[in-house]
């Protein structure tokens, strides 16, 4: 196997490892997350307070993966270009089918505004134009394997920005799908995680000048911060630190940051999931997004292979061909 297909392979199963690992965990506060699963050692059944995932078996992947997917095989299908209105139906018909199993796992708030806006006819540039939250960065992952940064900072966020703009079309949401997507297809490119995460901030930077402007804290700035923050706090307190300092909610300032910083906290990439699993708030949505970054830069030996059978298996994932046609996409441009 290629470095890059391994390096691939590792963050797209990240994704959904993290994804998965915060399933039961999502929208609750640490303390009720600890008085449900204890200390968590791996995946877990959906608890008595989880409103959102309830009755769903360990190993679950949520709307983080199920989007990286649909967003995948749009990608695939226009060779790289994502077109707006086939996005806005791939997105209704994937929450009718989660409105028919009888999940309550719905298109978030930027995301359901702007599809309701493309199917009423509004010009696809402004459908997004409110969108700041984490949608664009949770789904993100497979336009950062299609995209390399061989042709430069602009180019590549411009590839991003065309994954992003339909939901998610503001100087917040670009710039943090943008950091996501950077660090990724760095880690792919076989960077280090410093130098993956020095790569994400520069990308951010580039998307935040992309997009409608909406106020908000600085995502390249408030990496930087995070990153440091974790830096100078003990194992043990790094979880509360990120939760009550950076934030877990679904804005992209707060949980994308959170991601970031639990990324970078811990020498063992299941650690990192772990943590992010437990945190609180938005947590499927920082596990996964760490998860595809430590993913990225250390390929699928970063993940436990029971871990890897038991999400293939529960939800019946078959990622490799996904991530092989997206690499050829990135080869070719």
């Amino acid at each position: 196997m290629s470095a890059s297909r391994d390096r691939a392979l590792g963050a797209f199963y990240g994704l959904a490892l993290g994804d998965a690992l915060g399933m039961p965990t999502q929208s609750m506060c640490r303390r009720d997350i600890a008085e449900d699963y204890g200390q968590l050692r791996g995946f877990v059944d959906a608890g008595p307070r989880q409103f959102i995932a309830h009755g769903m078996p360990a190993g679950s992947i949520t709307d983080d993966t199920e989007q990286a997917i649909m967003l995948a095989q749009l990608i695939i299908d226009g060779a790289g270009i994502v077109d707006p209105t086939a996005f806005a139906h791939a997105l209704i018909a994937w929450e009718s089918r989660m409105k028919a199993r009888g999940s309550l796992d719905l298109l978030g708030p930027s995301t359901k505004r702007a599809v309701e806006r493309i199917l009423d006819g509004s010009d696809p540039t402004e459908a997004g134009r409110f969108g700041s939250t984490n949608g664009a960065a949770m789904r993100i992952t497979p336009a950062a394997i299609a995209a390399s940064l061989d042709g430069g900072m602009s180019s590549f966020v411009d590839a991003i920005y065309r994954c992003s703009f339909v939901t998610h079309n503001t100087s917040l949401g670009i710039a943090s799908a943008a950091a996501v997507a950077g660090a990724i297809s760095a880690g792919i490119a076989g960077a280090d995680l410093p130098e993956a995460v020095d790569i994400g901030v520069a990308a951010a930077a580039e998307g935040a000048a992309r997009g409608y402007w909406v106020a908000g804290g600085d995502i390249a700035t408030r990496i930087e911060w995070a990153v440091q923050l974790v830096g100078t706090t003990t194992d043990e307190h790094i979880t509360v630190t990120v939760a009550d300092i950076v934030g877990t909610s679904v804005a992209s300032q707060e949980s994308v940051v959170a991601a970031f910083a639990l990324a970078v906290a811990y020498d063992d990439p299941w650690d990192v999931v772990l943590a992010a699993a437990t945190i609180g708030g938005d947590t499927d949505t920082i596990a996964a997004i760490a998860g595809a970054l430590r993913g990225a830069v250390g390929g699928l030996a970063a993940w436990p292979g029971e871990a890897i059978r038991t999400v293939i298996d529960v939800n019946s994932l078959d990622l490799e061909p996904l991530v092989d046609r997206l690499l050829a996409l990135r080869n070719t441009n």
